[in-house]
């Protein structure tokens, strides 16, 4: 079975539209402010763009901020599955790492607002 000029055309075209909605749908909008929460208050606001380490203190003790040019992660927590920590390094406005056991919070915001299914 072989392939005519139409179907290389058909396959050609559905891979291009399968890769552009990819990027379209995964790529997200640079985040520029890091904002930092504990116990529901924010702590902090701080711009992306210059380097600088956190402290925050919660119910089950300190979690370590680290923020880089561009990025920011939870470096070190005291709760017990480490889930925030795994999160690893946030980039895109809208993303977050929650430290729920210590009730800490870490969100990236950018120029524009991101959402997900629960912003609606």
């Amino acid at each position: 079975m072989l392939l005519r000029a139409g179907d290389a055309a058909v396959l050609l075209a559905g891979t291009g539209l399968v890769v552009a909605l990819t990027l379209y749908a995964w790529g997200g909008v640079q985040g520029d402010t890091a904002v930092i929460r504990a116990a529901g208050r924010v702590i902090e606001t701080t711009s992306l763009a210059h380097a600088r380490l956190f402290s925050v203190n919660g119910p089950l003790g300190t979690t370590q901020i680290e923020i880089q040019p561009g990025r920011a992660r939870i470096a070190r927590d005291p709760s017990p599955r480490q889930l925030c920590v795994k999160q690893g390094w946030l980039t895109q406005s809208g993303q977050a790492a929650l430290c729920l056991p210590n009730q800490v919070s870490l969100e990236i915001r950018g120029r524009t607002s991101a959402y997900d299914t629960l912003g609606y």
